[in-house]
C-alpha cells in the first residue's frame, strides 16, 4: 500500500517536531514540508516521489520550501503562503492515488488569515473545496477505550445560540448519511448502528422542554429506517456515552458541537482522531492544536498523531 502523507501544518507549531516520531507509528509514511523546520538531528531522506524508497529509520521527506525559516511559538506571516500549498499538493496526491491517505498536522487559522488571506473556517472546509466542494462531516473517533466512541456534529462552529436555526432536516440528515456511508467504506462496517441524540434536555420530554425532537429529529430517524438504515433515537445526550450505551451503536451523530466533542475528549483526550467524512480520499488529524506554548520544548504528546496515522492506514487499507 502507498504511504500516508504526513503535513507539515503550521512550521512554528508543534507539527514538525512531532514528524521524526511518526516512524514510531508502525506507518510507512512521508513528510511533506521544508526540512529547515525539522528538528536538529532528525535523520531523513528527500525523495522525489512519495514511494521512493529510504534507508532504514530515516524520515522519507518530500521537499516544500518555505519562504523563511521557523521560531517555535512565533509564526511567520511569510510561510503561511507554503501551509496552504502543502495542503493543495497533498490532496493533488491523494486524489492521483499517490499516496494512501493523508494525515494533517495542526494549522493556524489566524495565521494563515493575516499571513495568506486564507478565506476558509479551517482545514476541513479547505480540503472539501480542493475535492470539489464535496458535503463533508467532522467525526472524532476514540482509539484507546472500548466500546468505542465515534461522533459527528451536525452543527460545528457556530455560536450555540445559532444551533436550533442551524440544524435543519436537510443538515442532519446529511451527517446521518455522511456517517453511515463512512462506516461502511472506512470502517468495514457493513450495517452501521448510528445513534442519534436529541437537541434539547431530556431530548425534549416529549415536546415540553422543546419541539425539535417531535416534529423533526423523530420524523427523519423514521423516514430513514424506511430505507433501511439502522438508527436510534432522538436520544437524551447525558445517557449516550457510558459504556453500555456505546455497545449498542457504532457512532453518534450529535446536534451540535460540544454534545459530540465533551464526551470523546473526556474519555480519549490523547487517543482521539479527527476524520473527515466525505472526502474522496482518506484525512486525518490529531485532535489537537499548534500548541504554540510548548512548541520546542519537547513536551508535545504525539499519542494523538500517531492514533491518527494508524487509523488512515487502516482506513485506507479498508476502503481499498
Amino acid at each position: 500500500m502507498a504511504r500516508v502523507l504526513l503535513t507539515c501544518g503550521e512550521p512554528a507549531g508543534i507539527g514538525p517536531e512531532l514528524a521524526p516520531l511518526a516512524l514510531a507509528s508502525g506507518v510507512d509514511v512521508v513528510w511533506m514540508g521544508d526540512p529547515r523546520h525539522l528538528p536538529a538531528g532528525t535523520a531523513f531522506t528527500t525523495v522525489a516521489a512519495p514511494s521512493d524508497p529510504v534507508p532504514s529509520g530515516h524520515l522519507p521527506v518530500l521537499v516544500h520550501d518555505f519562504a523563511a525559516p521557523a521560531t517555535p511559538g512565533r509564526p511567520d506571516p511569510a510561510n503561511a503562503r507554503g501551509v496552504v500549498e502543502v495542503i493543495a499538493r497533498a490532496v493533488q496526491l491523494a486524489m492521483a492515488r499517490e499516496v494512501a491517505a493523508i494525515t494533517t498536522a495542526p494549522i493556524s487559522k489566524q495565521a494563515l488569515k493575516e499571513g495568506a488571506g486564507f478565506a476558509f473556517p479551517g482545514h476541513t472546509e479547505y480540503l472539501a473545496h480542493l475535492a470539489g466542494d464535496v458535503p463533508v462531516a467532522m467525526m472524532l473517533a476514540s482509539t484507546t477505550v472500548t466500546p468505542a466512541c465515534r461522533v459527528v456534529p451536525a452543527t460545528i462552529h457556530i455560536p450555540l445560540a445559532d444551533v436550533p436555526t442551524a440544524l435543519t432536516a436537510d443538515v442532519l440528515e446529511q451527517a446521518i448519511r455522511l456517517t453511515h456511508a463512512a462506516l461502511i467504506r472506512d470502517f468495514g462496517i457493513p450495517a452501521p448502528r448510528i445513534a442519534v441524540s436529541g437537541l434539547n434536555p431530556h431530548a425534549g420530554e416529549g415536546g415540553t422542554m422543546g419541539r425539535q425532537e417531535v416534529d423533526m429529529i423523530a420524523p427523519l430517524i423514521a423516514r430513514l429506517r424506511d430505507e433501511g438504515m439502522h438508527l436510534s433515537g432522538p436520544l437524551p445526550g447525558d445517557t449516550m456515552f457510558h459504556a453500555p450505551a456505546r455497545a449498542t451503536y457504532d457512532a453518534a451523530v450529535c446536534a451540535y458541537h460540544d454534545q459530540a466533542l465533551i464526551p470523546i475528549k473526556t474519555l480519549d483526550f490523547a487517543g482521539g482522531v479527527n476524520v473527515t467524512l466525505g472526502l474522496p480520499f482518506i484525512r486525518t488529524s490529531p485532535d489537537h492544536g499548534t500548541a504554540f506554548d510548548i512548541a520546542g520544548k519537547g513536551l508535545a504528546d504525539p499519542s494523538s498523531t500517531l492514533a491518527a496515522l494508524r487509523m488512515a492506514h487502516d482506513m485506507a487499507r479498508t476502503a481499498a
